[in-house]
């Protein structure tokens, strides 16, 4: 499958919830951004999209399993949805399950072990933070102690209008 038809069989999954779907296209519009700056492998692109894509396919359950979408119990069902989800799209193994690991660490800011994690970190941050009206000490302090790329800092500068001088 394509990227655009993961996009489209995300769309579907996520049952007419505007919220989720306007949520994981944004990530994904920022993620692919991020990673096409950072001029990442077209394997690390590819898995960088779908995985933004799919990064919250556990909102759903959580909302009714347990009330809420908090981002440890996103990644602690994720991962099992993920795995669904992806069978049947021709990717490769290897493919699969580094998206079901991204999947299942999006809201760990520890041990980030390689660019695609760093970016999908960042993008949903991007997002959430305006989402959830973070404020600005907040988004000061993450452009220092979590954002790595120079893409993505300088997005989440521009966006929330922080001057780099000015941190």
């Amino acid at each position: 499958m394509t990227v655009s038809e993961i996009m489209v069989k995300m769309v579907k999954y996520s049952k007419g919830n505007l919220h989720d779907i306007n949520h994981f296209m944004k990530v994904y519009a920022y993620a692919k951004t991020i990673a096409e700056c950072e001029k990442v492998a077209d394997d690390e692109q590819r898995i960088i999209e779908i995985a933004a894509i799919i990064h919250d396919i556990a909102c759903p359950l959580c909302r009714e399993k347990y009330g809420n979408t908090n981002g440890k119990l996103q990644e602690k069902e994720g991962a099992v949805l993920a795995e669904e989800f992806l069978k049947g799209t021709g990717l490769s193994n290897e493919m699969v399950n580094r998206i079901i690991f991204l999947v299942a660490h999006h809201h760990t800011f520890q041990e980030v072990d390689g660019i695609d994690y760093q970016i999908l970190l960042e993008a949903d941050y991007l997002v959430n933070a305006d989402e959830s009206g973070y404020q600005e000490a907040n988004i000061r302090n993450v452009i220092d102690c979590v954002f790595k790329t120079s893409s993505g800092k300088m997005l989440l500068q521009s966006v929330y209008g922080i001057a780099e001088g000015n941190r």
